[in-house]
């Protein structure tokens, strides 16, 4: 059963994530709103890794990607994540496979403000796949995201 947070009203927390699009037949809505509780509640996980943007290994935690979008009842072959500022990346469906992209909210324990890359952090685990350590992937690590447009 899916989880997520109809309203700031109703979770008691703002809105972090939305997710739109396109959902499997028969899936409930076509949007999707999240808080920090709704997207724990799919189920946490961490990635030890160094980035080309921080010094040092960090513990990021965060939903997979994967998790997220079978959440959602995802079908489609990409999504366009968002960020705050309106800037955007497309990332293809295949980027949310187990070991892959996390959407991260958490770094070294503590939440990421929007001064620190927060609330979310798309990121990968860059040291554990040297074929996340590439260009390719840095480009589509978008920080600040806001919303994940699922398109065909």
């Amino acid at each position: 059963m899916p989880v997520f947070a109809e309203s700031s009203e109703d979770a008691k927390r703002p809105i972090i994530l939305s997710v739109y699009g396109k959902p499997q037949a028969g899936a409930p809505g076509d949007v999707w709103h999240f808080d920090l509780d709704a997207l724990k509640a799919i189920g946490t996980t961490t990635v030890q890794t160094t980035t080309i943007w921080t010094n040092g290994t960090h513990e990021f935690e965060g939903v997979s990607l994967a998790a997220l979008l079978e959440n959602v009842s995802a079908d489609g072959s990409r999504l366009i994540a968002r960020a705050l500022n309106d800037y955007s990346v497309e990332l293809p469906v295949s980027d949310a496979v187990e070991g892959g992209a996390l959407v991260a909210f958490s770094l070294d324990g503590e939440l990421m403000s929007v001064r620190d890359k927060g609330p979310l952090w798309i990121i990968y685990p860059y040291d554990d796949n040297p074929a996340y350590a590439h260009e390719v992937y840095y480009s589509r690590s978008i920080w600040q995201l806001r919303e994940i447009q699922i398109l065909e």
